[in-house]
């Protein structure tokens, strides 16, 4: 059963919501080894740092109302894309060998977050439309 608030104002909350929660997995719970190992598919901490975006949209989904099976595909939708993402920026920027000095590391940097940002607005669609 969906009780979100499909009005304008539960929409943009939801989001809100799922911004937050990237702030915080991608900022304070994110470490330097979940950094170094986002290049290596199927490294633990670069799957460990997804998980933890995959819990957090969870949380989000729960305090939107959402029944558990949405709950749990959104968060594993999140998990899958937010992954690739990382790993598709992280070996790009390594293989191209940009450094915060360079312009396109921030242009790729920019890319991976705009693709994060367009995610949640997916799952919040998804969601709204259901």
């Amino acid at each position: 059963m969906q009780i979100v608030d499909t009005s304008v104002l539960g929409s943009l909350l939801l989001v809100a919501g799922l911004q937050v929660k990237h702030f915080v997995c991608d900022g304070p719970l994110q470490t330097k080894t979940m950094v170094d190992q986002k290049s290596i598919y199927g490294a633990w901490q670069g799957i460990l740092h997804s998980g933890l975006h995959g819990i957090g949209t969870g949380v989000v989904f729960i305090g939107a109302g959402q029944s558990i099976s949405w709950v749990f595909g959104m968060a594993l939708l999140d998990f899958v894309i937010h992954y690739h993402v990382d790993f598709s920026k992280e070996n790009i920027v390594k293989y191209f060998r940009w450094g915060t000095s360079d312009a396109k590391f921030w242009w790729a940097l920019s890319a991976d977050q705009m693709i994060h940002q367009l995610t949640y607005l997916l799952l919040a669609a998804l969601v709204l439309r259901a």
